[in-house]
């Protein structure tokens, strides 16, 4: 039907596709069309008639007057000409507008025929309009009347003038208002209408697209607006009329309105039917038979099509509350109840009947609404599920929420008393479809034209299927439970259907949730036996929650102990039913190890197996093994395709590195890690119970150590273990927890004082930089072998170096420190394995032990592994580890008693490294040197030496070589490398002896280095107390001994003077500064970039015990000369003993002249200390007469028997008293000799001799000068006091020092000083110490023991040489009653104040330090045996050579006391050569100690210089002249300690380091031969040149070592 002038021109959208599932599209909100409003009747133009006949106006005349109505009605009838019948035709139009015409039949039969299809269009149009407008105003037409008008205007005509024919019967009906005439014709017709329009409207829009490229499209504006008005009408009759339908044709009607609507392509079509449905449901009846198919299409619609979706709820509602609304519920139910597949559109039935069913259910039975039976709902629910439908089974959990839920989302009070179960089951058959996104019965939008209402899609696309159903379904769980909280879950009756609930929707439950499950298992004891349905319940939570690894930690940490609570039980109640469930059990749980990478939940199932290796049967521990060993592997593999750094332990999941450069990040550790943990535990709990399971798990540790593959972290962690081996007596294993490696820890900066020290450094560091040391050969741009200049570092290796130390403490995470408690991952025991040995023969003392059957672990592969790593490299980490505790575990001889072929080439691969310097540098970013890890070396070396009954000759002699290099390779090696020479002189004497004169050119090189001039003094001290070492020595090697010492006396001297030493000649001394040579050995100890990470602060107190050891050691080693040579040697030392200050004046320190004294009492004889003549008395040689003189450096005391000739002579000096008995032999006068005595008659006889003769008889006094002749002292009681004092000063230094024994287990001070007695080898050990003596009556100084009542025991043990001399307090000798002094205060007032103390360590444990808290003990040296052994044992075992017993040693400094013995860190010395270094250890702490404990109340002042002193006070309280100064020009400078002679003015202060300083070697010019003694001296020592030049005015050349040097006229 071709539309009117007057329409509006409309475009079909192009962009629309076609066919219906385009139509679906626009519906579903893709691809929305504009939607046409009909076009109102009084739209229909007259346009066509005005063209043709004029305007009305124009007719006017022509029907105002009767005659004129006449004259158009003929020309209006029938056989007229159509022109004029059309003009008249629109005349009378108007005339029946504007004027009343009864003769409206007349014009209606005249015009009729107009209508015909016969007819032109304009004719038709001119026709209708003219019937309209008699219709119009035709008011009271008869119903026969109204019955032709419908029957003319109903007739089959055009169908394009269908839109004028329908507006025609619309004004006759009066818009559904009037149909009388036509009740029951009208509804039919409006049917078959209906049916027409919208088959022309299809067939327009066919018709419309086939031509348009776009496809289908929107049909032409004049068939959609027909269709609308025809919708508008019948909804009119419908609303005003329906009484007037019958049944039948409603149900007719219905059913096209149904047709429409399943073919309907846009939403305006699908409106209308809507709107059709729902005026009948409101105005009328749906007939029975027809409801359930307006039911579906409603619920369609309401379910699919967004546009009219709440057009179709209400249409629904309405019927919901009308009569029809249980039938309509039933209807509803009836869909999804019986669901036939088969057929195309049932899908979106049954998605429009639960959405329709969800509405309901949210009214909740209120508001006229029926209430959906909830058990009837549940039941189609379950047999709709049938449905293989993602959407279908989305829309289902949509339904059973507004079911479950109000509007508050809350649960509906109508479903608590319900049963739940079938809801549930529902729910969660609908969660098992996760993974599809749109169903595969859905159509693309293109397809073949069909009712977008068999399509099925969502109207809302944003959310797939499977996303949609886990949010609803995760509403529903939430609410659920809710209602399990503990307030009100006691009354719910449905606990345990949302419990199983839960358990089927597991992969939806939250963490929350899925804790509260768990709770509930655990609570009720499902788990365990108990339950008939306990297995499945264990399975049920391990795959529910334990192997998802999504799953959080504490979810999944929770069910496994909930599973592994009730492992004991089910394995007691397997073994009668099942006996494989166990294994069953345990590999469910560990199975899927090697993909769990959840540390926490790795860590439990680590546990879990742990606990199992420990009671299972093997097959089980064989599981376990198995296992973890394939998740290691598999750990390896991700390892190696991970990215470097990614993994070991540090990554970046751990955080940003701390503000603190050493604050470690929080670190997580690698999978592989926490499995070596597990075999570590497995190891510790077999290692006492199963020798099949310690082994195997041995191997699995060993095979992660050397496993190149294996996360770093996991290769420490397995280390850890290893390393923590130990060995006892008869070679069973243990584990200890003490590594006693925190020094070596803290020289690679890996403990927290060392690196909190560090982190200062590099703060200071950031300041303006200084010139750096070098210190490794690799670094160092030229040096002078000679002069030991050093030149400035580049600037590019020093910034290298800094910006390593930053990223060290800032970007790099360190895996280990020490002390490390937690290194293993249970507490240790050390209890020695009886199962587990490091040798085949191991045995024990027990018959038990001895039946045992041993498994020897592979301590040899071990050593072989760590071989390799040195050998080969490997992560700095790793190396750094071994480097720290290998030495350790060397110490311990025993664990390697098997393993001597690995040993050898351990000690073949340190000596070649150390040769060749080709061990493996530390990164740059640990801020470490080469040195660093040199030093290291060094010290496994040092252990290494406990071996050497393994070694041959060369191979002995290889290790002393690498030590004595390895003292001036690299500066900071020094110190370590001269204390394994000192192990060296003890341990290996013959190869020590091969290469000691090389040690002593290296170390005459380096004495002037701060850090390492005490340990070279206290190695030459050692020395000199072991004569079979330089028996051989010639003359220069004693002066290269002698140098050494010299030349550290010389720099300090030159220090006090501001001057470099380049060179022996202190040359133009008084342009320079002077200062004190306390002042500058102070400086000289000052700390210094040579230093390495173990050295302390240097302290005045330190720097007076190294000027004080220097002296010492001249002293040993003048005693350790042949007599015969001893004289050659003292105008060399004298002209290296006096020096020249910088004003000219000679000086002598007062330790010189000491020294001096010795000297020449040693010189030419090996004397000791005189006594006096006892018997040298009045009643036996008669008047004796005494007199006292101090003659030069002496006392000397004359007394003579004026009656006899014999008299007693003592000379008291500096380091000796002497008694002399002079016998002179007179000859008797002759006969004739005259006897003429004048005055005194008591001298009357023939020979008489006063004191003073003898005296006048050994010196031509009146050629002496004022200065050096005799001073006579008073015989008055203040000369007696002092000389009485003065003889109480002993002429040797004594010294005390306790010896304490801890035996097997004692750690409290009670119960070891209570210790009467100690084992064999301590007892061999006090043997050596000293000798036995006894104290009742003792002459020496017995250092505070009893002498008369024998109250701190009988006997002691003693040690004395020429000058020094030890008292040892041994409490095992001390008398013990514990009654009477239950605290053993007797002993621990002696040990208390002792400074030094040794400890016998043989309790099995590692001493501590505080044991014996008191003030006074400075220093420990602590004796451990090598391998222990129980008390039993230690009394049982065979006896064992003193050569093959090895004891670590360590010398244990209080908190603030300078460390700076050999045995600082641990060493390892043989019984036969350990009491000799121990006495000697404790000798020289001793020494220190003094020094230290007077270092507030000034300097500590040996014996000797306290009985010098004395002399000088005597001589200046009796010389007359004494305050007149030295005329000589000699003066006495003081030591270090001491105030200084100088003016203040004349003192300078020393360089604060020692970098620019000059190392002349003493070798070059010690090592000369000459005629004479003094030639030589002269020639080997230039220094002595500018003694003997003086420089001072008034001082001849060489005055005062010419008035010293006694050698020339002795």
């Amino acid at each position: 039907m071709p539309s009117s002038s007057g329409d509006p021109a409309q475009t079909p959208d192009h962009k629309s596709t076609g066919g219906l599932a385009g139509v679906f599209k626009s519906l579903a909100g893709k691809a929305r069309a504009t939607q046409l409003s009909p076009l109102p009747f009084s739209s229909i133009s007259t346009a066509p008639l005005q063209h043709l006949y004029g305007s009305p106006g124009a007719s006017v005349a022509v029907y105002g007057s009767s005659s004129g109505f006449e004259e158009l009605c003929e020309q209006l009838k029938p056989g007229r000409a159509l022109a004029d019948r059309l003009v008249a035709a629109d005349a009378l139009r108007l005339a029946l507008a504007d004027y009343p015409i009864s003769s409206i039949l007349r014009i209606w039969h005249g015009g009729r025929d107009l209508i015909q299809p016969a007819n032109p269009l304009e004719a038709r149009q001119t026709g209708f309009e003219l019937l309209i407008s008699c219709v119009k105003h035709a008011p009271s037409s008869t119903d026969l009347e109204r019955k032709d008008f419908f029957d003319t205007l109903t007739a089959p005509l055009a169908p394009e003038d269908f839109y004028l024919q329908l507006a025609a019967v619309t004004e006759l009906a009066k818009h559904g208002k009037d149909l009388s005439g036509f009740y029951y014709e009208i509804i039919p017709l409006l049917t078959r209408w209906l049916h027409s329009a919208f088959l022309a409207f299809e067939e327009s829009r066919k018709a419309k697209s086939g031509s348009s490229k776009h496809g289908l499209g929107r049909a032409p504006p004049a068939e959609e607006t027909n269709l609308h008005h025809l919708f508008d009408f019948i909804i009119d009759v419908i609303k005003f009329s329906f009484h007037v339908s019958t049944e039948e044709d409603t149900g007719r009607l219905i059913s096209v309105v149904i047709e429409i609507a399943m073919s309907a392509r846009f939403p305006s079509e699908l409106g209308a039917c809507v709107r059709v449905l729902d005026a009948i449901v409101t105005y009328g009846a749906i007939p029975s038979q027809n409801l359930p198919d307006c039911v579906k299409i409603l619920c369609s619609i309401h379910c699919l099509v967004r546009d009219i979706r709440n057009q179709a709820w209400r249409t629904i509602s309405n019927l919901c509350q009308s009569h029809n609304g249980h039938a309509t519920i039933d209807i509803l139910l009836d869909i999804i109840r019986h669901p036939q597949l088969e057929r195309p559109s049932q899908v979106r039935e049954i998605r429009g009947a639960l959405s329709v069913l969800e509405k309901t259910a949210a009214e909740n039975g209120e508001n006229g609404f029926p209430l959906l039976p909830f058990s009837l709902l549940m039941d189609a629910l379950d047999q709709l599920l049938t449905v293989e439908h993602a959407k279908v089974e989305s829309d289902i959990l949509k339904l059973l929420l507004a079911v479950f839920l109000d509007e508050s989302d809350a649960v509906r009070q109508v479903v608590m008393e319900e049963d739940w179960a079938l809801m549930f089951d529902v729910a969660a058959r609908c969660s098992l479809r996760q993974s599809e996104s749109v169903d595969s019965n859905a159509l693309e939008p293109r397809v073949r034209a069909m009712s977008p209402l068999s399509i099925g899609a969502s109207g809302d696309s944003s959310t797939s299927p499977a996303a949609f159903i886990s949010q609803q379904l995760r509403r529903l769980i939430t609410k659920v439970e809710e209602l399990l909280e503990p307030a009100t879950a006691a009354d719910l009756l449905q606990k345990e259907e949302c419990i199983a609930f839960f358990i089927r929707v597991h992969d939806h439950l939250p963490d929350s949730c899925a804790k509260l499950v768990i709770g509930y298992y655990a609570e009720l004891r499902l788990c365990y036996p108990s339950d008939p349905e306990w297995r499945a319940n264990i399975r049920l939570l391990i795959g529910a929650f334990l192997s998802v690894h999504s799953r959080p930690a504490q979810v999944r940490i929770q069910t496994l102990k909930a599973v592994t609570d009730v492992y004991e039980m089910a394995e007691l109640m397997s073994q009668e039913t099942d006996p494989d469930y166990v294994s069953d059990f345990v590999s469910s749980i560990i199975k899927d190890l090697a993909e769990e990478n959840d540390i926490a939940v790795l860590h439990e199932i680590i546990a879990f197996a742990v606990r199992v290796a420990g009671n299972a049967d093997q097959d089980v521990f064989e599981l376990i093994m198995k296992e973890l060993h394939h998740a290691v592997s598999n750990d390896q593999l991700q390892s190696l395709l991970s990215s470097p750094g990614s993994r070991h332990g540090s990554g970046s999941s751990a955080g940003p590195a701390s503000t603190s450069s050493f604050d470690s990040p929080a670190v997580v550790p690698t999978p592989s890690n926490i499995i070596t943990k597990g075999f570590i535990q497995i190891f510790m709990r077999a290692m006492h119970t199963s020798v099949e399971r310690a082994s195997r798990a041995f191997d699995a540790i060993l095979w992660i150590a050397r496993s190149s593959g294996c996360d770093t972290d996991a290769r420490i962690s397995a280390m850890k273990m290893l390393f923590r081996l130990r060995a006892d007596w008869a070679y069973r294993i243990f584990l200890t927890p003490f590594t006693e490696s925190e020094e070596l820890a803290a020289s690679l900066y890996r403990t927290a004082p060392s690196l909190a020290k560090k982190h200062a450094e590099d703060e200071a560091s950031q300041q303006p930089s200084r010139v750096v040391r070098p210190d490794d050969p690799t670094l160092r741009t030229s040096r002078s072998a000679s002069s030991g200049q050093l030149h400035t570092l580049s600037s590019k290796p020093v910034s290298r170096a800094l910006s390593g130390v930053n990223r060290t403490l800032r970007h790099t995470h360190q895996m280990w420190m020490s002390p490390d408690p937690d290194a293993l991952p249970e507490y240790i025991t050390d209890k020695s394995s009886i199962l587990l040995a490091c040798l085949a023969e191991a045995s024990d003392v027990t018959d038990k032990d001895r039946s045992s059957a041993h498994r020897v672990l592979k301590m040899n592969v071990w050593l072989e592994t760590l071989i390799a790593l040195l050998q080969q490299g490997s992560d700095w980490e790793i190396y750094s580890y071994i480097l720290v505790h290998l030495a350790s575990q060397l110490t311990n001889r025993a664990l390697f008693r098997d393993s001597m072929t690995q040993i050898n080439e351990l000690r073949r691969l340190l000596c070649e490294q150390l040769k060749n310097n080709s061990f493996q540098e530390p990164p740059v970013s640990s801020g470490l040197r080469k040195a660093d890890v040199a030093i290291c070396l060094f010290h496994i070396l040092t252990m290494l030496i406990s071996y050497h009954e393994h070694f041959t000759k060369p191979e002995k002699d290889e290790i002393v070589r690498a030590f004595v290099q390895g003292v001036t390779t690299w500066e900071r090696t020094a110190k370590c490398c001269i204390h394994a020479l000192t192990i060296c002189c003890h341990e290996l004497p013959a190869s020590m002896r091969v290469s000691l004169f090389s040690t002593l050119q290296k170390m005459s090189q380096i004495i002037t280095q701060s850090h390492v001039a005490v340990h070279i003094l206290e190695f030459l001290a050692c020395l000199a107390r072991l004569p079979d070492l330089y028996a051989n020595f010639r003359e220069e090697d004693y002066r290269i001994v002698f140098g050494i010492s010299f030349r550290y006396i010389q720099y300090v001297r030159a220090r006090s003077q501001d001057v470099k030493p380049t060179s022996n000649r202190l040359s133009n001394p008084a342009a320079r500064h002077v200062s004190t040579p306390e002042q500058s050995s102070k400086a000289f100890m000052e700390p210094n970039l040579g230093e390495n990470n173990l050295l302390p602060n240097a302290s005045d107190e330190l720097a007076q015990y190294v000027y004080a050891l220097t002296y010492h050691v001249i002293t040993f080693w003048f005693l350790a000369l042949r007599l015969s040579d001893r004289a050659a040697q003292v105008s060399w030392i004298i002209k290296n003993l006096v020096w020249t200050d910088a004003a000219g004046t000679q000086q002598m320190d007062e330790q010189a002249e000491v020294i001096m004294d010795f000297i020449q009492r040693t010189a030419f004889a090996n004397v000791d200390d005189t006594k006096a003549n006892v018997d040298f008395t009045e009643e036996r040689y008669g008047e004796i007469l005494k007199r006292r003189w101090i003659v030069g450096q002496s006392i000397v005391t004359i007394e003579q028997a004026s009656r006899s000739d014999w008299a007693q002579i003592t000379k008291r000096q500096a380091s000796a008293t002497s008694h002399y008995m002079v016998h002179e032999q007179f000859e008797r006068p002759p006969p004739h000799q005259m006897l003429n005595f004048a005055g005194d008659s008591r001298y009357s006889e023939a020979n008489a001799v006063l004191p003073h003769y003898l005296l006048l008889q050994f010196g031509a006094v009146y050629l002496m000068r004022d200065t050096t002749r005799p001073i006579p002292l008073p015989d008055d009681e203040a000369t007696k006091r002092a000389i009485s004092i003065f003889d109480r000063i002993s002429t040797i230094d004594g010294h005390k020092v306790g010896v304490i024994y801890i035996g097997i287990g004692q750690t409290q001070e009670i119960e070891i000083l209570s210790n009467v007695a100690g084992s064999s080898d301590y007892t061999t050990f006090l043997s050596g110490l000293g000798n036995l003596t006894k104290l009742q009556g003792a002459t020496f100084n017995t250092q505070g023991l009893d002498r008369q009542g024998n109250t701190d025991g009988e006997y002691t043990y003693c040690w004395r040489d020429r000058v020094t001399e030890i008292v040892f307090h041994v409490t095992t000798l001390m008398p013990t009653n514990l009654e009477i002094d239950p605290q053993c205060i007797s002993k621990k007032q002696h040990i208390g104040n002792d400074f030094v103390n040794i400890i016998f360590n043989n309790s099995g444990q590692s001493y501590g330090s505080n044991t014996f808290p008191t003030d006074f003990n400075y220093v420990n040296i602590v004796i451990t045996p090598e391998t222990r052994a129980s008390f039993v044992a230690t009394r049982l075992r065979p006896e064992a050579p003193a050569q093959s017993l090895f004891y670590k040693v360590q010398v244990i400094s209080k908190p603030g006391v300078p460390g700076i013995s050999p045995a600082a860190e641990t060493k390892i010395v043989s019984l036969q050569a350990l009491p000799g270094f121990i006495r000697l250890l404790a000798l020289n702490a001793s020494v220190f100690s003094l020094v230290w404990a007077n270092r507030e109340g000034g300097e500590h002042v040996s014996s000797w210089r306290s009985r010098l002193r004395a002399i000088k006070r005597l001589r200046d309280q009796n010389h007359a002249k004494s305050s007149g100064g030295n005329k000589a020009g000699v003066s006495t400078a003081s030591p270090p300690g001491t105030a200084s002679s100088h003016p203040p003015e004349a003192v300078s202060k020393p360089r604060d380091s020692l970098i620019g300083s000059r190392r002349a070697s003493v070798a070059t010019y010690l090592t000369g031969t000459s005629d004479s003694p003094n030639d030589r001296s002269s020639k080997h020592l230039s220094s002595g040149d500018t003694y003997a030049s003086g420089g001072g005015s008034g001082s001849g050349s060489g005055n005062m070592m010419d008035a010293l040097d006694f050698s020339k006229w002795a």
